[in-house]
């Protein structure tokens, strides 16, 4: 397993992270406690949740699965969508995060979180105010990093640049909506990221499944298959993209590798990516993950997948 650093922080986390948001619900606490132990064996030391992941069974779920083994890990949650009908239970306001924090790191068992990000951008708090509230968690030990999720670019680059100004913590990292089909950050985030060493973390890298190749053209999406139903993955499910689909597969399988592998790899040669966060079930799903990280591939790899992409 590759490392890398997590943007301008100095740790470093896995190339492959772990997706919890399906932890506590449909993954229960035995299977949970299972994936940890064999994603430590593997060698992926990055755990991203939030508070609103199954209504904060995700976080329970990793605080018991985490027990005695807390220090092998990268943890990182996040706050700001609504966690109840209270017209001040969601935000960034320092009033909001101040309470938030601390039943996080209740449901985790923990004194501190490794990485608090940002769940969106919130318009109603102005940054000042939340850069200042995420300065004094990190002083006051609770939070090591902070980092954002769904920002555009310019409200990453204005809370960094106060926060510059102000000489307080920025954020070292942005989780972004990035996968072969879904390149909109590649027009104005990633750069940004690459320019001032910003972590990106890249998440649905399989586009709901589309990118495992187990939807077929012209057939009914698998039983029980999130695309049965997902309209996000059925709006994948077009000519053009089953072509494109063909040729990536193909091209995959002329060098020995599976199109989950491919993903994962494509996104990891992209500028300013630190790790690519994957959701799971099953521990099959974790393994077949973490084959990625163990292929990186060449510029003129990535170069010749990228073409066909844009053919």
């Amino acid at each position: 397993m590759e490392y890398r650093q997590l943007g301008n922080a100095g740790v470093r986390v896995s190339v492959i992270g772990m997706g919890t948001n399906q932890f506590g619900g449909k993954v229960d606490q035995q299977n949970v406690n299972a994936i940890i132990d064999e994603a430590i064996d593997l060698g992926i030391n990055f755990i991203d949740t939030a508070d609103i992941y199954q209504k904060g069974k995700s976080e329970l779920a990793l605080g018991v699965a985490l027990k005695g083994k807390r220090d092998q890990v990268v943890l990182a949650t996040k706050a700001c969508i609504p966690t109840g009908d209270g017209p001040n239970s969601r935000g960034t306001s320092r009033y909001y995060l101040n309470q938030a924090v601390e039943k996080s790191l209740e449901r985790l068992q923990t004194d501190h979180i490794d990485l608090y990000q940002m769940h969106r951008f919130d318009p109603t708090t102005p940054m000042e105010e939340t850069m200042r509230a995420l300065d004094d968690l990190v002083s006051a030990g609770k939070v090591r990093y902070v980092g954002t999720s769904n920002y555009a670019a310019w409200q990453l680059a204005k809370a960094n640049l106060l926060a510059e100004f102000k000489s307080q913590i920025p954020f070292v990292s942005e989780q972004g909506h990035f996968h072969m089909f879904e390149r909109q950050v590649e027009k104005e985030m990633i750069p940004y990221c690459a320019e001032h060493n910003v972590g990106f973390i890249p998440f649905f890298p399989l586009a709901g499944g589309f990118l495992t190749g187990k939807y077929k053209r012209g057939e009914a999406a698998p039983a029980g298959s999130r695309g049965e139903q997902s309209a996000y993955v059925q709006g994948y499910m077009t000519d053009e993209n089953y072509d494109k689909l063909d040729k990536l597969m193909a091209w995959a399988e002329d060098h020995g590798r599976t199109i989950n592998e491919l993903a994962h790899s494509w996104l990891l040669a992209q500028p300013a990516v630190c790790s690519v966060i994957s959701g799971l079930t099953k521990i099959e799903h974790l393994r077949a993950n973490a084959k990625a990280g163990d292929w990186m591939l060449t510029a003129d790899e990535a170069a010749e997948v990228t073409a066909i992409l844009d053919s």
